[in-house]
């Protein structure tokens, strides 16, 4: 901003603090809400201290001290220790406070001031950039370190560590602490994070063949082919056994027919220990069987016990469905792990494969254990026994006293308030700051005033475990219903799925912003945006414009109706082209179009995608539910491939939503669709 205009605005403020003086107080909150904005950014870019004569008047207001905070940033090369002080005393255990003197420790640093850096340190400041200032402060004042306690553990890190650790490393290296070993044991962890410009910067430690086969390692995570092509020359010595080991599962994941060739050529030349075997086997059939190769059941059935985990075992399930080998997947099924067994999805994978089978009667009684919860496959399970769903709700114990005490706490009035002008990401500082002085039930609180002030996110990551999930009012909001209701028709989708589109892909909040770019609550990309925009007629001025919630849902619901449309109608495709995109959905269904839709669902190749498929059908329930009290049957939104689908009239059938004696049903709701 000019200084041209920020002095228009000075004056301005000038005559509306005047005015505002001797304002009754009923308006008083709105009225600095008003003001605030324009005095934080004097504050922030006006003349110095001028922010003051404007800011008479908002003393009372709970975003004050950011005020000063900004004033004092804005000053911070020529600040002095005496003003951050009275700073810190003015607004102690604040995050204000905490901003400011993480930020003053920086200058200090960047001054080179380490005493006043040792006077204004804590050890309960956060970050490896600060602890390492602090580790250079006692060196520059000539105060002992203590490796294993100081240097050590931020050595031992997979990823690259701030400029400001140098001086400790170096102090380490001085001292002859940074061994080859402990140089190795950091390759190790960063090698398998993936991270191969650290390792090779850390092979720049080492000298001779060490650094070579450092050097290996790094090249093996960067280009794992041509690490690969090259290894016929190499001798068969333990770095390059770790250098292949990496090569292989990382090409595994971008083409397992290349790892599977070179893995004849070189399996037999190096004498891989057991783990390095059994880490590049597994890689290999793990990604084959994620692109469905023929051979993909044979590799994984054929994996040694050891060279077993988690994913391979999930994975030998998939294959099995894909190929509707039900003998296949039922051993499949039962060699899972004690751990997978217990979840949901399994349990009814291994119901419903027992029907292939013409076993019924063992899988009547697994239906009805799952049944009883409530997520996907539970409504699924109460489907096949053409049961009632259960659901079994709960609420917050109302504690008049305790809330007006959290009403009176400084950090969650400043949340609030930050969230009342529409300032989310200060919001969401203030309310971190704050939770971490909250008990359990203080959280639980805080989340449901937030509610009540349509801050609705808070309560989503909030209630995400235990008893918690049973609070589906707050965890499932009714927010901008009419709206959503009449979005949906418009384009003729069902107003729940509508909502289980949000609520998966954004948890309500309003201004979220993926790493794939896409915005706000049903998280449309800008490109998808504009195009929809003009089908819609409606203004779209760029990709901030996805922050406001009504264009957001009335776009999103019209590219909901799009995917379905290019689907057949099909709810559950349409919510899988949702999130991976329509090219892939297309693909899987000209692979596997015979499966049925539960089946099909647990072979979608994305991680992401079957999670999120299965979620969004489960909150579709719940939302339903919360709409109108019954709820059409979740089968009934899983017509078979090809199988033309039409949402449900008025007069649809609808099942009933029951919570049956505590000891049957409650126990069971922890594992509700989250």
């Amino acid at each position: 901003m000019s200084l041209r205009k920020i002095t228009i605005c000075l004056f301005g403020l000038l005559a509306l603090g005047a005015a505002i003086a001797v304002a009754a107080d009923p308006t008083e909150l709105a009225n600095q809400r008003e003001r605030f904005p324009l005095v934080w950014e004097a504050a922030q870019h006006g003349p110095d201290l001028a922010w003051r004569k404007l800011a008479v008047g908002l003393e009372s207001y709970p975003l004050y001290p950011y005020l000063e905070l900004a004033a004092l940033q804005r000053r911070m090369p020529e600040l002095k220790s005496t003003e951050v002080e009275k700073f810190l005393a003015a607004w102690p255990d604040s995050l204000p406070a905490q901003t400011l003197r993480e930020a003053f420790l920086r200058e200090l640093a960047k001054r080179g001031d380490w005493k006043g850096f040792a006077a204004l340190y804590t050890n309960a400041i956060p970050g490896k950039e600060l602890q390492c200032d602090a580790l250079q402060a006692r060196l520059a004042l000539k105060q002992p370190l203590d490796f294993k306690q100081d240097v050590e553990p931020l050595w031992l890190s997979a990823t690259s560590s701030p400029s400001a650790c140098d001086g400790a490393f170096a102090w380490a290296k001085s001292q002859g602490k940074l061994t080859p070993a402990l140089i190795w044991q950091r390759i190790d962890l960063a090698a398998n994070a993936g991270h191969s410009v650290l390792v090779t910067s850390l092979a720049a430690m080492l000298d001779g063949t060490e650094r070579i086969a450092a050097e290996r390692i790094a090249a093996a995570i960067s280009n794992p082919a041509a690490t690969l092509t090259q290894a016929t020359t190499w001798p068969d010595a333990p770095h390059a056994r770790t250098a292949l080991t990496a090569a292989f599962t990382r090409l595994a994941r971008r083409d397992s027919d290349a790892a599977e060739t070179q893995w004849t050529k070189l399996g037999t030349q190096f004498h891989f220990d057991t783990d390095q075997r059994d880490r590049i086997l597994r890689a290999i059939a793990v990604f084959r069987a994620s692109s469905y190769a023929p051979d993909a059941l044979a590799r994984l059935t054929a994996l040694p016990a050891s060279a077993a985990d988690d994913a391979s075992r999930e994975w030998r399930v998939r294959v099995a469905l894909a190929a509707q080998d039900w003998k296949a997947a039922l051993a499949a099924l039962d060699a899972l792990s004690p751990e997978q067994s217990t979840d949901a999805r399994w349990r009814y994978l291994h119901a419903r494969v027992l029907v292939k089978l013409d076993r019924k009667d063992e899988a009547t009684p697994i239906f009805e254990s799952i049944a009883r919860e409530a997520n996907f496959h539970g409504f699924l399970s109460a489907d096949w026994l053409k049961q009632p769903y259960t659901i079994c709700p709960a609420q917050i114990d109302p504690d008049a006293s305790a809330e007006a005490t959290l009403r009176r706490d400084p950090s969650l009035a400043r949340a609030f308030e930050f969230f009342a002008i529409d300032r989310l990401p200060e919001a969401r500082r203030e309310w971190d700051f704050a939770s971490t002085r909250l008990d359990q039930n203080q959280r639980r609180l805080a989340a449901n005033l937030a509610s009540q002030r349509g801050w609705y996110d808070r309560a989503v990551y909030t209630f995400n475990k235990g008893d918690d999930l049973r609070l589906y009012d707050l965890r499932f909001p009714l927010a901008r219903r009419d709206q959503i209701v009449r979005d949906a028709r418009a384009v003729s989708i069902d107003p729940a799925w509508a909502y289980a589109i949000i609520r998966a892909e954004s948890a309500w909040t309003t201004d979220a912003r993926s790493g794939a770019n896409a915005w706000g609550l049903m998280q449309l990309l800008p490109g998808t945006a504009a195009q929809l925009a003009k089908v819609e007629k409606v203004t779209f001025s760029g990709a901030g414009a996805l922050f406001d919630p009504d264009l957001n849902i009335r776009l999103g619901t019209r590219y909901l109706s799009n995917m379905a449309v290019r689907f057949d109608g099909s709810p559950w495709l349409a919510t899988a082209a949702y999130n991976a995109g329509a090219d892939p959905v297309g693909r899987w269904i000209n692979a596997r179009d015979m499966l049925e839709p539960d089946f099909f669902i647990e072979t979608i190749p994305y991680k992401e995608t079957r999670e999120y498929v299965a979620r969004v059908l489960a909150f579709a329930v719940i939302y339903d539910w919360r709409l109108h009290g019954s709820v059409l049957p979740l089968d009934s939104r899983l017509p078979r491939i090809g199988q033309a689908y039409a949402p449900s009239g008025d007069d649809a059938a609808r099942k009933a939503v029951v919570c049956p004696a505590p000891a049957a049903a409650v126990a069971a709701q922890p594992a509700t669709a989250k």
